[in-house]
């Protein structure tokens, strides 16, 4: 009899035990929905003016950022066309002095003949002065001879078209100039013609 009794009172026990494990169990799963319905709350009743808001800054700043990059643009534009302009006054006398090169060329073959007759002199005296107008006239617009002989050779101011030894000067010296080379202010119009040394 007394061990019915202990093992009612342990089936109560466990009886128990499992109730509150059930009712612990049911008291967390209701929390967890519960958290979950108070988490999904927030964003199911967010404020349309909120989101509008959002929406609105989101346009604003992609409008400021296109404006930027507009405004960017034409600044470079304006500082393209500024250069232009700038290079277009230094260097607007190329195209006419590159078309007068030839004609140095033409009088300093002509000045390098040696003149015996008196005429002939006179003749050669006149084409000098004018030949020193012409340059000094293309000198003022800018017009600069390239010095070569017994420099260094440079392919951006020299064109080799001949070489020779000589063995009291170092090598890749310029020997002689064949044909003058100009350059207008600090662009290259036309480089020295050179033989240079092996």
């Amino acid at each position: 009899m007394e061990n019915d009794t202990v093992d009612t009172e342990k089936d109560v026990v466990e009886m128990n035990d499992e109730g509150l494990a059930e009712q612990a169990e049911s008291d967390e799963l209701a929390n967890d929905s519960m958290n979950q319905e108070m988490s999904k709350e927030p964003s199911e009743e967010t404020d349309p003016k909120d989101q509008k808001i959002a929406e609105l800054e989101s346009a604003l700043e992609e409008e400021e950022n296109k404006m930027l990059r507009i405004l960017a643009d034409f600044e470079n534009s304006k500082r393209r066309a500024t250069l232009d302009k700038e290079a277009m006054n230094k260097y607007k006398a190329q195209s006419i002095l590159t078309g007068l090169l030839p004609v140095l060329d033409n009088f300093e073959r002509a000045l390098a003949v040696e003149a015996k007759a008196d005429e002939a002199k006179s003749l050669m005296t006149g084409m000098d002065m004018i030949y020193r107008n012409l340059l000094e006239s293309l000198k003022a617009e800018g017009l600069v001879e390239i010095d070569c002989v017994d420099k260094e050779f440079d392919p951006n101011f020299h064109q080799a078209v001949m070489t020779e030894k000589d063995p009291d000067k170092e090598s890749n010296i310029v020997l002689q100039e064949l044909q003058k080379g100009y350059m207008l202010k600090d662009r290259v119009l036309r480089p020295s013609m050179v033989k240079v040394n092996e």
